[in-house]
Order: structure tokens, then sequence, then C-alpha cells
């Protein structure tokens, strides 16, 4: 009876809830997730140069970042659960910091390669430990908690980015402008080690067995690839869309991301509030028939503004779908928490990996305004499918 109230005390100790330092260390890992992610869009130019390699061979290159994070992300929750979020997150933390200057050096394409290759499989580490910790968190405090968490990530990519392109244009050296977002995911890890969880499972006790994900989780994965896709679409073919379809000045044509990137990080940040107002089913249904609404008036819309205002309801809409799926795969009781937030990440992660491609593809066979539909008509799914998730 001693030996089992003992270990029972010990559990307890190790499982502590957490409470408010935990929340922001949360946060704190949501921004370096964001930071260090965006950071490269601004050095593949750069990197492309250094390499004098042509488009097809960069897009094969680009493939390695990809390829790493899907291999790692399954890995992750086994990691989690054998070590902790504290651990892994703190790791990752490192690893992407050390390896993205890398990304600014590489004058070879194979040393590029690598060096993406092994950029991919620490950031989709430090991704999906980062979304366990806070399936966990948000657990812990009783209310909603996804969406403000996705949104200081939205922030993270819009100031990595942003901070990247600015101290380049400042100026600094590509090498020298990564050194920065380097030190700041260092500081961010440093500051929130003491706060972050030791442990990377409650209910499983830390066991780090396998169980192949079934039933809601490949479902909640299956709506994220969905998302994710439609996030690719914007991210990669919006300019040039609105270049060829609606005469937009090459320019500006890259104000149809700004305008859904800008409308996602406001809907996230304000999503927590609204999540629980209206609760998780009516934002998936909701959200995702405003997001497909978003991309069907982009492609018909008569004039360059209403086309640009198509892909701000593309981001409002779609911007608290993800996390309120997240909130979902924590809570179902297939199989351990940790383990379906990493398989969950790396189904959906696979859309943004696959996206560009698919909609090439159908591009080339039709129009790019066919394959916007498309996504828009999987939207529909998503709001049809959605709600099903959450009755667990």
């Amino acid at each position: 009876m001693n030996f089992v109230a003992s270990d029972g005390a010990a559990a307890a100790h190790l499982h502590h809830r957490s409470g408010g330092p935990e929340q922001w260390g949360t946060r704190a890992m949501y921004l370096a997730v964001g930071l260090a992610m965006a950071a490269w869009a601004p050095l593949v130019p750069f990197a492309k140069a250094r390499t004098a390699i042509d488009d097809g061979t960069l897009g094969l290159v680009l493939l390695c970042l990809g390829l790493g994070s899907i291999v790692a992300m399954p890995l992750t929750g086994l990691l989690a659960n054998r070590f902790g979020c504290r651990a892994v997150l703190f790791a990752s933390s490192l690893a992407v910091a050390l390896i993205l200057p890398m990304l600014a050096l590489s004058n070879d394409v194979v040393t590029l390669a690598i060096s993406l290759a092994i950029f991919g499989a620490s950031l989709g580490t430090l991704d999906v430990a980062t979304n366990i910790q806070a399936v966990m968190v948000e657990k812990d405090s009783g209310r909603n908690m996804m969406s403000g968490f996705y949104g200081i990530f939205s922030l993270g990519g819009i100031l990595g980015a942003g901070g990247v392109s600015l101290l380049m244009h400042s100026g600094f050296k590509p090498l020298h402008a990564t050194l920065v977002i380097s030190g700041a995911v260092i500081l961010l890890a440093r500051l929130s080690r003491r706060v972050l969880l030791s442990y990377g499972n409650r209910e499983a006790n830390g066991a780090s067995h396998f169980v192949a994900p079934n039933g809601i989780v490949v479902v909640i994965g299956l709506l994220c690839f969905i998302l994710f896709l439609a996030e690719g679409a914007v991210l990669d073919w919006s300019a040039l869309f609105m270049i060829e379809t609606h005469g937009l000045d090459p320019a500006i044509a890259g104000f149809g991301y700004t305008a859904f990137a800008v409308a996602m990080t406001i809907g996230r940040l304000a999503g927590d509030g609204i999540v629980k107002a209206v609760g998780g089913s009516r934002i998936i249904v909701v959200g995702s028939f405003v997001s497909a609404a978003g991309f069907i008036l982009a492609v018909f819309a008569p004039m360059q503004l209403l086309a640009l205002a198509g892909f701000l309801l593309v981001g409002l809409g779609a911007s608290n779908i993800v996390p309120v799926l997240y909130t979902a795969a924590g809570a179902q009781r297939r199989m351990p928490a940790s383990l379906a937030i990493a398989s969950v990440t790396t189904i959906g992660y696979t859309g943004i990996l696959m996206g560009p491609a698919a909609i090439g593809g159908v591009a080339y066979i039709a129009n790019l305004s066919t394959a916007l539909l498309l996504i828009a008509a999987a939207l529909a799914f998503v709001a049809a499918a959605g709600p099903r998730t959450l009755r667990r």
C-alpha cells in the first residue's frame, strides 16, 4: 500500500497541472516555430543564385525540406512520450537554430539539399512537439486556447519572413540575417525551458509505444490536409493567379497572400473567444463555407479589389478550423494524444508538400481557376465532415 501511494505521489508530481507559466512557454514556442519556418522563404532566391540551379532542380531540392519533416513528424510523439516535451522542444529548437545559417552558406546543390532535409526534420519535430504541449496545456486550462496559440504562430511567420527581408534590405548578408533569427529561437527556447512540460502524454504515463492512426484520427488528419492544401494554394499560386486571371501588376500581386495572412492572424488571435461563444462545430461549418466562398469570389470577381478580398475571406474563414481540429485530436480516445497529434500533423502536412504539384497539374490540364474551385469543393466536404470529429 505504501509503495502504491508513493508511486502515485511521484506521478502526481511529474504530471502536475499546467498553468499560466506553461501557457506563456507554449506561446513562446509557437513564436519560435513561426519565426524559423518563415525565415527560409526570403532566402530561396539567394540559395538558387549561389548554387546556380534551374527552377526544376530547385523544386526537387525544396522537396527535401518537406521529406525531412514527413520522416521526423511521426517519430516526435514517441520521443515526447519517452523524454517529455521539454527535452524534445529544447533539443529541436537548438537543432533548428544551428542548421538555419547553413541554408545561407550552402554553395552546392548537395549541401543545400542535405541542409534542407535536416532543417525540415528539426522544424517538423519542433512543430509537432509544440502542438503536443499546446493540447495538454489547453486541457489543463479548461478553456479554448488553441486559436490564440496558432495566432502567435502566424504572427511569428510574419515577423520571420518580414524580419529577414527587412534585415537584408538594410544591408545584412543572408548569413547574418539567419543568425539573428537563430538567436531569437535559442532565446525563446532558453526562456521557456523551465516551464515546458516534462512529460509528453499524461494519459499514457510516458509510455513510448506505437499506435497506428485509425478512425477519427485519420479523418481529422484528412481535414487538416485539405486546410493546409488551401493555405498552400494561396501561398504558392495566388500571385500568379492574380496576374494571369485578373491582370494585376506583378509588383503588387503578392497582396493576395498578404490579405490572406493578415486575416488569418487576426482571426486566430481573436479566435479563442469566438470558439467559446459559438462552439467548434459552427467554427468548422461556417469557416469552411466562408473560405470556400472566398475562393469562388477570387475566381469570378469582376474587379481586382474584389478578387483580393476573396483571399482575405479565405484566410478569415480558415483561421480557426485547424486549431479546433487539433483540440479534437487531443480529446479523442482512440490513441494517446501525443501520437494522435503527430499523426494528424504528418497527414495534414502532406497537403502543403503535395499541394503545389497537385494544383500545378490541374492548372496544366485545365487552368488555375478550376484548381481553386476544386479546393472550394473540398472545403465544403470539411464543412460536412468536420463536426463529426467533435462528437467523441
